[in-house]
């Protein structure tokens, strides 16, 4: 048996020990707590929760090597303390305590505390000792990050109450990161599937393409978000051409349709909609005022939108959200570009001076968050960042924060010839698009910079404990 050492890490909070506690507790605690670096999948839950005695089955890699952990949950004090303990895993010995320390009515502290031991002995502390380190230190910047940036959200809408909260393409990018951050928050949430639904967890089952929805099973609801839609990210052939536009105009309709026939609709419909609204516009700066452009996905994104007429005209407010490049590690363009970078690869596409609107997913969930709750906020909100860059400073940009070099270019011919349509609108053409009605009704980013987007979802950063404190002043 290697020496066991002991990891420790501790941030202030907004919040009561009781409602940190309680945080921990509601499903989706632990996959907003995962970073998306990290590849981590619960595969089995045993038992209640975090209460002792609970068990939970998770599958993780190490390099391109799949290893199970088991960790069992040992200790569990209401509203202060939990810990869990590894059974079988990587590690020779693992033991994780979380503690929720008050500091006033409104305040606390978590602390995390991890005793562990590297296995093989003096090798595997010789080798391994400062990667575990490091690799702590990053997880934990991320884990504190996050929390104190979703109990801050939670909190300044705490007087709203609970919603329960439709949401469709939960499987999807943002989908699956929405709904953790939703339960955890203390709201209920309905997904819409495709599948045979579970009727414990309230799903709801819908087939757009046959036009069908369950919608019995949406009386009752306080808010939906819809996000279903066909990945653009193909060869857009005329088939895939109509299958992405019948998705989004026909999966919207069925779903608008339904709400406007309930007995009691819900108060919001917060629909997913996209930049590609606004075309290829050079140097033109972009508000949710400015026209639509020209192009099949500003075609698409027209009847989109207009899709959620039935809502709209039966009195929803209706808020279409167009989503820029979404920024994660776990999926989406920039897990995609990652390998290429990583190996050297990376480079400016055509020009690379088309302009590249971007957001981190931490933003475009805090975004849907507020659009949910802020009355004022109807119609079009542009879901980027402030900072738009050209695509020849994002190349660099990562290329920076991964430590590789970024200078071997994608000749706009080599796009056209291998994406064709798609290449040209959605790689080779630029839109500079401000988030002008979000910032005017008081929505403050958590990443209004590439640079430390990048760095924060790739687990990237220069100074754990430094980064995680400086953020906590940023957090909206």
């Amino acid at each position: 048996m290697g020496k066991s050492r002991v990891f420790d890490a501790r941030s202030r909070m907004p919040v009561s020990a009781t409602e940190l506690f309680a945080w921990h507790t509601r499903e989706g605690a632990f996959e907003r707590l995962t970073p998306p670096w990290e590849t981590m999948e619960v595969l089995e839950r045993h038992g209640e929760g975090i209460r002792e005695g609970a068990k939970a089955v998770m599958r993780m890699r190490l390099g391109p090597v799949p290893r199970k952990w088991v960790a069992r949950h040992t200790q569990y004090v209401e509203g202060s303390l939990f810990q869990d303990e590894q059974e079988s895993g990587p590690f020779a010995r693992w033991v994780h305590t979380h503690r929720m320390v008050p500091e006033s009515p409104s305040s606390s502290s978590m602390e995390d505390v991890v005793e562990y031991t590297l296995p093989l002995g003096l090798l595997g502390q010789g080798v391994g000792g400062g990667f575990a380190r490091r690799t702590l230190e990053r997880m934990f910047s991320y884990r504190h990050s996050v929390l104190r940036a979703d109990l801050r959200r939670h909190a300044a809408f705490a007087e709203q109450g609970p919603l329960t909260v439709a949401v469709s393409g939960a499987t999807g990018l943002v989908g699956r990161a929405l709904v953790p951050f939703l339960t955890a928050g203390g709201h209920r949430v309905r997904r819409l599937v495709r599948g045979r639904p579970e009727a414990a967890r309230g799903d709801v089952a819908w087939n757009p393409a046959q036009g069908e929805i369950d919608a019995a099973a949406l009386e009752g609801v306080d808010a939906v978000v819809h996000l279903a839609g066909e990945n653009v990210a193909q060869r857009w052939t005329p088939e895939a051409q109509d299958r992405i536009r019948r998705s989004r105009t026909e999966g919207t309709r069925v779903v608008c349709e339904a709400l406007a026939r309930l007995k009691r609709k819900p108060r919001v419909l917060v629909s997913a909609s996209a930049v590609g609204f606004y075309g290829d516009r050079g140097e033109a700066l972009l508000t949710e005022a400015s026209d639509s452009g020209e192009g099949f996905l500003a075609s698409v994104v027209r009847d989109w939108e207009a899709a959620a007429a039935p809502a709209l005209d039966a009195g929803i407010r209706v808020v279409h959200l167009r989503i820029g490049l979404v920024l994660d590690a776990s999926g989406g363009a920039l897990a995609k570009m990652v390998p290429a970078f990583l190996l050297g690869g990376g480079g400016r596409v055509g020009s690379g001076q088309q302009w590249v609107s971007w957001i981190a997913l931490e933003d475009v969930l805090g975004l849907a968050h507020f659009a949910l709750m802020k009355p004022e906020l109807r119609g079009p909100v542009n879901a980027v960042a402030p900072h738009a860059v050209r695509q020849e400073e994002f190349a660099r940009s990562l290329g920076r924060v991964l430590s590789r070099p970024s200078v071997f270019p994608l000749p706009a011919v080599a796009v056209r010839t291998v994406f064709g349509q798609l290449g040209q609108e959605a790689l080779l053409a630029g839109a500079h698009v401000l988030p002008e009605v979000a910032q005017r009704q008081g929505f403050s980013f958590l990443f209004p910079e590439l640079e430390e987007a990048l760095r924060f979802t790739l687990g990237r950063t220069t100074a754990g404990a430094q980064f995680m404190h400086g953020l906590a002043a940023k957090v909206p």
